[in-house]
């Protein structure tokens, strides 16, 4: 079942969100078969990252957590906080699944 991994950055901390995004997309990229769907959370400028949001397909926590600790995001101590969830796919990309 897939889960959530919600991520929170440290405050005033863009210049390293750039510094290790070339490694975190490349890493996405490796891991490109367990994404069901990832992205950046914004500010309202549409530029200032707050975090990022992952929706992964693996089955077990500690699946989750070992592909969210290997983030170079995770890595370089960008983040001040990681929530992970399990999550029942009930609608995606405007197909049901109940």
């Amino acid at each position: 079942m897939p889960y959530m991994i919600d991520t929170y950055d440290k405050e005033h901390m863009h210049a390293l969100r750039q510094a290790l995004r070339d490694k975190h997309l490349d890493y996405l990229d490796e891991n490109r078969a367990l994404l069901l769907a990832c992205g950046a959370k914004l500010e309202d400028d549409g530029v200032t990252g707050l975090g990022s949001f992952y929706i992964i397909d693996v089955e077990t926590r500690q699946e989750a957590e070992q592909f969210i600790n290997d983030d170079p995001f995770t890595k370089g101590a960008l983040f001040d906080r990681i929530s992970i969830t399990r999550w029942r796919k009930a609608y995606l990309d405007g197909k049901c699944y109940l």
